[in-house]
């Protein structure tokens, strides 16, 4: 689990949040066991930003993984208690390649303060097997 959490501050690091200043890394481990982070990429046209649980996911499809087997998402600032979950969109995107009892880790810079369950987050969701996948 520090790999992961480790991995999400540096990429929380690295984002590029120039208008919100809000940073946020994430990292999710996948079914090889191999891990992905993302940064939050802001854009000066909103829409085109990307979250950091996007861009994670972005990096475990490219290299080749399919299935999340667990999430950290870092934000906030040390010692605040901010929650910073994921948002609703980032919750379907992780409803992909996730199942309902994957674990999100939600961080701050100092580390762990609250774990969920992707159930927990996103109660009946929609997901692939809706489709009958």
């Amino acid at each position: 689990m520090d790999a992961l959490i480790d991995l999400a501050r540096r990429a929380r690091d690295n984002a590029h949040a120039p208008y919100s200043r809000f940073h946020v890394g994430a990292a999710v481990e996948g079914e090889s066991g191999r891990l992905f982070a993302g940064a939050n990429v802001e854009n000066a046209a909103y829409p085109q930003g990307q979250c950091a649980e996007s861009s994670a996911i972005g990096a475990m499809v490219t290299a080749g993984d399919r299935r999340i087997r667990r999430i950290v998402v870092m934000g906030g600032e040390p010692g605040d208690g901010t929650l910073c979950t994921p948002c609703g969109g980032c919750r379907q995107r992780l409803r992909e390649f996730a199942g309902p009892d994957t674990p999100v880790h939600v961080c701050g810079p100092e580390g762990l303060r609250r774990t969920f369950t992707l159930g927990e987050l996103l109660p009946h969701s929609f997901g692939p097997d809706n489709l009958g996948f």
